[in-house]
Order: C-alpha cells, then structure tokens, then sequence
C-alpha cells in the first residue's frame, strides 16, 4: 500500500547540463496527493471557489439516497464546483433493504450522477456503509449484500462504461459483505478511516483510490486526499 504521509508533499527536481547552462535557478516540481472534500446538505450549498481558493483539486457531492432522497443542495454546489474548476462527481448513500442495486443506480444516475470523459467528472460513488436507522448490514446476508452492490455496479457500468467508486470502512466491509475480494479488480475503492494512517484495506483491493481522513478540517466537509498526483486524479476523470 502507498503511504499518504510519507508522499504528500515530495517535490522533484530534474537539472540536465543543458538546462544548467541556461537557466541558473532550477524549476522545482511539486508531486502532492491532491485535497478534496465530500458534501451534502448538512452543509449546504458549498463556496467550491472559496474552497479551490484554500487548497482543494476534488471533490464529491452527494446526489441521493435510496430512491426518495435527492439532496436539495447538490444542484447549486455541483454548478459551484463546476465554476470554479474543481474536479467533482456525486455520490449515492445506499439503502440495501429498500430497493434493488439497479434501481437505486437507475435513481442515481437519474438525479446527477452521471459521468462523461470530460476530464473534470469523476465516475460516480456508491456510499455502502453503517444504516443509519437499524440493523448494520440492513438485515441483508454477507451473499445478499455482494449481489446487491453487483447489481448496482454492473448497472452503472452498462449506462456509463465505468464503474463506480465504492465508500466504504474495512470494518463494515467485513462484516456485511464477509470481505469480498470480488469488486478490487473494477472499483475503485474510497476508504474511510480517522487516523494517521489508513491500516488494513478490505480485501482485494492493494492501496485505495481516496483516502476520507478525516470528518473536519479546514473546508466544508469530510477531508479527503487522491492517492497519485494531479495528472493521475485527471485520468480518472476522463477513464483513462
């Protein structure tokens, strides 16, 4: 796995004789996890301007929930994001008991979170955690819960030809889908951890593609890092 800390800030420098020659001061390249954030009405409409203007490249939004919920704030902080350059995509927070993985895609991609290769869309997030309201794997079995996250994922790919970042904890991810390794090879994984480092991963997957490290910081949100560089977090916008 790739630590965060030790390659957030790296900075690389490359003088050739040529350049020497010409050029007294050498320029200086910095490699960074780019910062992002995740949003959703409990902070509403975010200042994305303010918040490119204090540091972050990326952020996600969340769009809906189950099939009743779409997020009133998500409109205007997607055209804020989208103003200020800020590489952004929304997320879905999945009821499992309330609906299939299909339909709850279909809602999703109904209400924002579509993608397009545009280099400043990220494919759109299945958040798959804790209930909130009952029982912490929705009274679904370890089999269930597999099948229904399959159903969601393939359904987003066939209407996007991408597949969806999974949100999710190790913790949670063990115990509600028995730590499948079935999603490693085509989602991209999103973990959440409050620490100093991100510790065991779910099973499958060697590094995470984001890192949640903490639930406040100094934006609006969750605080949230890339793991790789600017060009890598554009990559993925664009599926490349």
């Amino acid at each position: 796995m790739k630590s965060f800390l030790s390659s957030i800030v790296t900075i690389a420098c490359s003088i050739s004789a040529a350049t020497v020659a010409v050029q007294a001061n050498p320029t200086l390249v910095k490699r960074a996890n780019p910062l992002g954030i995740d949003v959703s009405n409990w902070q509403g409409a975010v200042d994305f301007a303010a918040a490119k203007a204090n540091g972050i490249t990326f952020a996600y939004i969340k769009a809906t929930e189950g099939t009743t919920f779409v997020d009133p704030d998500f409109s205007p902080s997607y055209i804020s994001a989208t103003n200020a350059g800020v590489i952004r995509g929304g997320y879905h927070f999945a009821h499992p008991d309330a609906s299939s993985g299909a339909t709850q895609a279909n809602y999703f991609l109904a209400h924002g979170g579509g993608w397009s290769a545009d280099g400043l869309t990220l494919p759109g997030a299945l958040d798959i955690e804790y209930n909130p309201n009952g029982a912490t794997c929705y009274g679904l079995s370890a089999s269930s819960m597999v099948s229904w996250i399959k159903d969601f994922s393939n359904t987003y790919h066939s209407k996007t030809g991408v597949y969806p970042v999974i949100y999710t904890t190790t913790d949670w991810w063990t115990t509600c889908t028995g730590n499948s390794a079935a999603f490693a090879s085509t989602n991209p994984l999103w973990i959440a951890r409050y620490a100093s480092s991100i510790g065991t991963l779910p099973a499958g997957w060697a590094y995470t593609t984001f890192w949640q490290y903490a639930d406040s910081g100094a934006n609006p949100g969750d605080q949230d890092l890339f793991n790789g560089d600017l060009a890598g977090l554009q990559r993925l916008a664009r599926a490349a």
